[in-house]
C-alpha cells in the first residue's frame, strides 16, 4: 500500500555469524500498488542488491482502482533477475525468498488459473453495499466483529468477492479461487496457492483470534471454502520453485518461498516491531500507525484492523489513513508543476514548507482523497482545505497537507492509546519518513520521540528476514531482528509545536464532524 522507495537507503552492519566467502542470501519481494521492489541480503541483514520495477493503477470509474495482476509477475521476475545479475549471485546461493504486498486485493481465477476479471485493489471503494450486506448476513456488526476481529471494510476482500457476485454473475459463475496481491505471485512462483495469516487477516473472512479461515462467516455469506487457499504462518515454506521457474530467475529448485506477509505487517517486522511498547508509522501511499499485541486484543467500535501478526502466535493493531504520501503526490502533481511541465520534487515542496509557521496560518488540510478507513471508515469522505485566504502561498499549501496526513495518523494512535496500548517510541518509516522534517513532524504532531532506521528498506526487509527464519538462519522472528534491525536518528516533540498540535488536532478531528453530511449530498449529485 506504498509507493516504490526511493534514494539510497541504509542497512544494518550487525556482525555476520558467517563467513564473507559463505554465501546464504534471502530475497525479499514486494508487491507494492505502484510497483515491486526486490532485496537480496546476507544472514546479518546487510544489502547486496536492490531493483525495482513500476506499472500502472487504472481507475475505469470513480472510487475504483484496479490492476492485471500479470504485470506483478512480470514485475516480480524482472526484479528478481536484477538482483541476482547485480550480487553475482549463483543458483545455490539463494536459501529462499520471503513475499510481501499490497493487501487486501482480489485476484480472480478460474479453473486453469487464469485470471477472470482486473484485480479489484486495497483502495477500491465500490463495495459499500456489500459491507452492509456482510454486517447483516452475520447478525450485526458487532457478531461481525466477535467472528473475524474487525468489522467490514470497503477495502477488505469479502465484500469484493460479493460484489462479484452481485454484479458480474457470469464471471463469478467461473470462479474457483481467490488469491491476494503477493498470492498471486507465489502460484507462480511455486504452483502452490497458498496464503499466510497477516495477509489472509485482511480478507475478513479469517478467524483471526484462532489463525484459520472463518466456517461460520463463510457459510453466513454462502462461499464455498474451496475459494480460500490454504492458510500458514507467515515463516512457514510454502513451496519450492518451479523448475521452468527457477531456470529463468538462475536460481535452483531447491529455493524455497515461505509464507511471507502483507505489507504493514512485513514492515513492523523489518522495523523490529515485534513486541510491546514500539509503535510503528509507515508512510506510503497510505499511511499506517502499526503496534505489536501478546493477544488479539480489538477496538469494539471497529476503528481499529486487529490482524494475526507475522510473528507466530502473535496479533497486532493498526489504524490506516488511505492517501498518505499520496496526499503529497496528488498535490505535487496537480497543483505543483514547474516550468517544464514535471511535477514539483517532494524535497523542494518539504522545503518550502519548512520555512513557514506552525499550523500553517490557519489553513487545514483533510486527506479523504480516497474515502478513509481509521477513524471512520468512510468511503465517501473526501479531501478538502479549509481556511484559505489570499495569505496563502505553495509553502503554506504544502504545510498543511503534511500536517493534515499527520493528524490523520494522530488519530490512529490515540485510539490505541486509549486502549491501553503503550508508545515509548515510533519508528518511522517509508517514503515520507525519509524527510527530517515530516519525522520532526511527527514527534510534533504525536508527542512521541520517533526514530528512523538504519534499514528502511521496508516490507521487502521484513519478509527478506521471515525468508531467513524459514530457511533455518534463525530460530525466531524476534532472533532474526535482534541480529539485523538497528534505529539511526531520533526526534524528539518541541514543546511550543507539542501545545499548538495538541489544540489543533481537535479543529482538524471537528471538520469531518462538520462535514460528513455533506459528503453524503456530494456523492449524491455526482453518482
Amino acid at each position: 500500500m506504498r509507493r516504490v522507495a526511493r534514494g539510497r537507503l541504509l542497512l544494518s552492519k550487525a556482525p555476520s555469524s558467517m563467513s564473507a566467502s559463505s554465501k546464504n542470501v534471502f530475497l525479499g519481494v514486494d508487491i507494492g500498488t505502484s510497483g515491486t521492489k526486490t532485496i537480496a541480503i546476507d544472514a546479518a541483514g546487510n544489502l547486496l542488491a536492490q531493483a525495482s520495477a513500476a506499472y500502472p493503477c487504472h481507475h475505469p470509474k470513480p472510487l475504483w482502482s484496479e490492476q492485471d495482476p500479470a504485470d506483478w509477475r512480470a514485475a516480480t521476475f524482472k526484479t528478481i533477475r536484477a538482483v541476482v545479475k547485480k550480487a553475482e549471485l549463483k543458483p545455490a546461493d539463494v536459501k529462499a525468498i520471503g513475499l510481501s504486498g499490497q493487501m487486501h486485493g482480489s485476484v480472480f481465477l478460474d479453473k486453469s488459473d487464469d485470471v477472470i476479471r482486473p484485480a479489484l485493489l486495497w483502495n477500491d471503494q465500490r463495495t459499500a453495499a456489500e459491507c452492509d450486506e456482510i454486517e447483516t448476513r452475520a447478525g450485526g456488526r458487532k457478531k461481525l466483529i466477535k467472528l473475524v476481529a474487525n468489522p467490514a471494510l470497503t477495502g477488505f476482500q469479502a465484500p469484493k468477492i460479493l460484489w462479484l457476485r452481485n454484479h458480474e454473475p457470469r464471471n463469478f459463475a467461473k470462479l474457483q479461487k481467490v488469491l491476494l496481491p503477493k498470492d498471486y505471485v507465489r502460484l507462480h512462483l511455486t504452483g502452490e496457492r497458498a496464503t499466510e495469516v497477516s495477509d489472509a487477516s485482511g480478507t475478513l473472512l479469517l478467524d483471526v483470534v484462532n489463525r484459520r479461515w472463518s466456517k461460520p462467516l463463510l457459510s453466513k455469506l454462502e462461499l464455498d471454502a474451496s475459494l480460500l487457499p490454504a492458510c500458514y504462518e507467515s515463516e512457514e515454506v510454502t513451496g519450492k520453485l518451479l523448475p521452468a521457474v527457477a531456470k529463468q530467475l538462475g536460481l535452483s529448485t531447491d529455493c524455497v518461498v515461505v509464507g511471507g506477509a502483507g505489507d504493514c505487517a512485513a514492515g513492523a517486522v523489518g522495523n523490529g516491531v515485534v513486541q510491546r511498547g514500539v509503535v510503528n508509522s509507515s508512510l506510503g501511499t497510505s499511511g499506517v500507525v502499526f503496534c505489536h499485541s501478546e493477544t488479539p486484543e480489538y477496538d469494539p467500535d471497529g476503528r481499529l484492523h486487529t490482524f494475526c501478526h507475522a510473528v507466530r502466535g502473535k496479533w497486532h493493531m493498526m489504524g490506516v489513513t488511505l492517501s498518505a504520501a499520496g496526499s503529497l503526490q496528488w498535490y505535487a502533481d496537480a497543483l505543483c508543476k514547474t516550468a517544464g511541465g514535471k511535477s514539483e520534487s517532494f524535497d523542494k515542496l518539504v522545503a518550502e514548507a519548512a520555512e513557514t509557521a506552525v499550523g500553517a496560518d490557519g489553513l487545514f488540510f483533510l486527506p479523504y482523497l480516497a474515502g478513509e478507513r481509521t477513524p471512520h471508515a468512510d468511503p465517501l469522505a473526501r479531501g478538502a482545505f479549509i481556511g484559505l485566504t489570499q495569505a496563502h502561498g505553495r509553502g503554506e499549501l504544502t504545510r498543511a497537507v503534511l500536517e493534515g496526513v499527520t493528524y490523520s495518523l494522530r488519530d490512529c494512535l490515540d485510539i490505541m492509546t486509549g486502549l491501553g496500548v503503550t508508545a515509548k517510541e515510533v519508528r518511522a518509516t517509508g517514503g515520507g519518513a525519509r524527510s527530517e522534517f515530516w519525522r520532526q513532524l511527527q514527534a510534533d504532531v504525536f508527542g512521541k520521540r520517533v526514530v528512523s532506521m538504519q534499514a528502511d528498506e521496508g516490507p521487502a526487509f521484513g519478509v527478506a528476514l521471515l525468508a531467513a527464519v524459514g530457511a533455518g538462519e534463525y530460530a525466531s522472528i524476534a532472533e532474526a531482528c535482534s541480529a539485523t534491525v538497528q534505529t539511526a536518528t531520533e526526534s524528539k516533540p518541541q514543546a511550543k509545536p507539542r501545545r499548538f498540535y495538541d489544540r489543533g488536532v481537535e479543529v482538524y478531528r471537528s471538520l469531518y464532524q462538520s462535514l460528513k453530511d455533506d459528503y453524503r449530498r456530494i456523492a449524491e449529485l455526482t453518482s
